[in-house]
This record gives structure tokens, sequence and C-alpha cells, in this order.
């Protein structure tokens, strides 16, 4: 009975922890250590609030163990097309595109008349 405490006990740390990582791989590929450069992305940023400090440097420790286990994962993901899957690499363009028709970002799409 203990060993199956042992396991129970492991999988709920395991995903009680490494809380980037985990939302980095759900998205389109981010390449290797998503979670942990974006750990240091949001501690570095002067719009973090001083609150989400501490948990940042909490979490940057999991984030790492988890990215490290997830690096094979990342490897077979490695040769995708990032464009086709990423929604804020799509959103990007979009705005691009629409501020190169209109000059106004976000204002693309011409309004009907009433």
């Amino acid at each position: 009975m203990k060993p199956i405490k042992a396991i129970t006990a492991g999988c709920m740390l395991l995903t009680t922890s490494g809380c980037s990582s985990v939302m980095s791989h759900t998205g389109a590929d981010q390449g290797y250590y998503a979670g942990t450069r974006a750990n240091v992305n949001m501690m570095k940023s002067d719009d973090t609030s001083w609150a989400m400090m501490p948990l940042l440097a909490i979490d940057l420790p999991f984030s790492a163990a988890m990215d490290t286990l997830l690096l094979p994962y990342d490897y077979l993901r490695s040769d995708n097309d990032k464009a086709a899957e990423s929604p804020k690499i799509r959103v990007q363009h979009d705005e691009e595109q629409n501020l190169a028709t209109s000059g106004n970002p976000g204002q693309g799409i011409e309004a009907a008349p009433h």
C-alpha cells in the first residue's frame, strides 16, 4: 500500500509544480525551456507586481526541472511550424496586416454603414 501513496504523492507534486512550464507546453511550440524563460522574463519585467515575484522565484526551480523532463517532447515538436500553431503569432500577423492596410492597429476591417 505504501508504494501507491508514494506514487500518488509524486504525481500530485508534479502537477502542482512547474506552473510556467506546464502553461508554456499547453500552447504552441515555444522552444526549449519555455517555462523557465517565461519565469525569468516575468521577473525582469517592470509590469510584474511585487506580489508575483516570490511566486515566480518559488516556481523557477520547479519549472526548470519540468522543462528538463520535457526536453524529449520539445525535441519532437521542434520540426513543427511555430507560426501555424501559435495563436499569438497569428494575432501579431493579423495586427501587422491591419496596420499596413489602415494605418491603425485593430482597425483593419471597415465598419458596415448603418
